[in-house]
C-alpha cells in the first residue's frame, strides 16, 4: 500500500479550471487502479500555508540558541508547526502530484509556500563537504500536471521550477502532463484537452 498527496494549487474548482478537471480525472483513474492505496487530496488554497517571514526566522534563530519551543512566541509557534508538519506530511508520502495553472510564467505563489515548506536542510536535502547540496529524498515519484493558455513544452518558468526543486532535494522520478495552448487556439481547445486527460489518465492507472 502506498500513500499518494495530491496537492492543489488553484482557488477555482474543476468547473472552472482545466488543472483542476485533469487533476479530478487523474484521481479517478488512480483510485480505481489504486484501490488500496492511501490517498490525501489537498487544496493549498482551503488551508493555511505559511510564508518565510519574520516570525519564521525568529523562531529557528530562537531555536538553535536553545530556546524551547514553549517559550516562543504564539504566532511564531503556530507558523513553525504549520511549516514543519508540511514537511512531515510529504516525507511520509510515496508519490506526490502537483496540479497547478500557469500564472505569468510562474506558479501560485501559495505552492512557492508549500515547496519552501519541503525544502528543508538537514531534512531534504544537504551540505556537503564542497558546499554543494546533495537531495535526501528518495524512493519518491513526482507527477506535475499543469495547464496553460499559451504553449510552452515545459521551458516555462513554473516548469523548470518545479523540475529544478524537486531534482534539488532527490526526486528523480518525475513526470510533466501539460494542457497547453487552449487561449492561443481555442478552436483545438476540446482536442488539446482530451489528449491531456488521456495522458493523465494512462499515467495515473500505473504511477
Amino acid at each position: 500500500m502506498s500513500k499518494l498527496l495530491v496537492i492543489r494549487a488553484h482557488p477555482l474548482t474543476s468547473e472552472n479550471s482545466k488543472s483542476m478537471r485533469l487533476t479530478d480525472a487523474f484521481l479517478k483513474t488512480y483510485v480505481e487502479t489504486h484501490p488500496d492505496d492511501d490517498v490525501i487530496d489537498q487544496n493549498l488554497y482551503n488551508i493555511a500555508i505559511p510564508e518565510i517571514d519574520l516570525d519564521l526566522f525568529s523562531a529557528w534563530g530562537k531555536l538553535r540558541e536553545g530556546m524551547p519551543f514553549v517559550r516562543l512566541h504564539e504566532a511564531e509557534q503556530s507558523k513553525l508547526t504549520l511549516f514543519e508538519g508540511y514537511t512531515t506530511q510529504f516525507l511520509n508520502m510515496d508519490k506526490i502530484v502537483i496540479a497547478n495553472p500557469l500564472w505569468n510564467l510562474q506558479v501560485p505563489t501559495r505552492l512557492k509556500a508549500w515547496i519552501d515548506c519541503i525544502c528543508v536542510a538537514g531534512k531534504t536535502f544537504r551540505y556537503n563537504e564542497q558546499g554543494e547540496a546533495v537531495g535526501l529524498v528518495h524512493g519518491k515519484k513526482a507527477l506535475h500536471i499543469q495547464a496553460a493558455g499559451g504553449v510552452f513544452n515545459s521551458q516555462d518558468p513554473a516548469s523548470q521550477y518545479l523540475r529544478t526543486m524537486l531534482g534539488f532535494i532527490g526526486i528523480d522520478d518525475y513526470t510533466e502532463i501539460a494542457a497547453e495552448g487552449m487561449d492561443h487556439d481555442p478552436a483545438r481547445s476540446d482536442e488539446i484537452m482530451a489528449a491531456a486527460f488521456a495522458k493523465v489518465e494512462e499515467a495515473a492507472a500505473t504511477f
